[in-house]
């Protein structure tokens, strides 16, 4: 498959309202170390290589181990790697992305209000969105990682 356009010179009002959500979500009061985690989870559920190695990168220069971002992927079998709250987020991560299995579970909806309140958990779910609408631009356009 050949190059495809770019989206931002295409349409630079559309990328400067993807941007305008990413300025928000970077605002928000979820710690960036968590944030590139639900970046990354979204992106290997959507098979967006070019987002993974951009996010990967970006959560290494952030001081996450290799380690846990190999087992990110299979993060509830690995045990203790992940706190209680990184795996409140990685779950609502997948049930967000995978929203046509049966979207955001009541269950975890309330465990995550019950554990970060409304604004918080509303940012969640924002960071959570605005990284699916850039794994669709990547993997529409079929961007791939300069390596």
């Amino acid at each position: 498959m050949g190059a495809r356009l770019n989206m931002g010179k295409v349409q630079p009002d559309a990328y400067r309202a993807m941007n305008a959500m990413d300025s928000f979500v970077k605002n928000s009061a979820i710690p960036p170390l968590q944030r590139e985690m639900i970046k990354i989870r979204a992106s290997q559920i959507n098979g967006c290589a070019y987002c993974v190695h951009e996010h990967t990168g970006d959560a290494r220069k952030l001081g996450e181990t290799e380690q846990r971002i190999y087992l990110m992927s299979v993060w509830r079998e690995a045990g203790p790697a992940f706190t209680d709250e990184e795996k409140l987020l990685l779950e609502m991560t997948e049930e967000i992305t995978l929203i046509q299995q049966h979207g955001l579970s009541d269950a975890l909806y309330d465990k995550a209000i019950g554990f970060w309140g409304e604004v918080r958990t509303a940012q969640v779910i924002m960071a959570i969105i605005t990284i699916n609408a850039w794994n669709r631009i990547g993997v529409g356009l079929n961007m791939h990682p300069a390596l």
